[in-house]
């Protein structure tokens, strides 16, 4: 029950699903991407993505200098339909279209630079 509290809470905020929508669309991102894309400070970007990787929403790896969030591929079958829930029931918002659209805009990927 704890779990599931967590859970939904973490579910709960605006920022938090905004983010979960882009990782959802794009797999893997960084945190200067998700910046760019959601117009918010990165310390609070940060402060998101902890709650969603204590949470196990998420996963993040380090390369170089970056770190990598993409959403957690082990997820019990109703946690995995929850999130998948609540990021269609935002993704087709006006805000989600415009997170899109700016990170459609960045043209220098971390993975790019790191193979490069």
């Amino acid at each position: 029950m704890e779990y599931a509290s967590s859970l939904f809470a973490a579910l709960s905020d605006p920022l938090r699903l905004r983010c979960l929508a882009l990782l959802a669309r794009r797999g893997e991102l960084c945190v200067c991407e998700l910046t760019h894309a959601l117009a918010v400070a990165q310390p609070k970007v940060s402060k998101h993505l902890a709650v969603l990787r204590e949470v196990g929403l998420v996963r993040d790896r380090r390369e170089a200098q970056w770190v990598l969030y993409a959403p957690a591929d082990d997820l019990p079958d109703w946690v995995a339909d929850a999130v998948d829930a609540a990021v269609r029931g935002v993704s087709a918002s006006a805000v989600c279209a415009e997170d899109t659209a700016r990170l459609d805009g960045v043209t220098l990927r971390p993975s790019k630079i790191a193979a490069g």
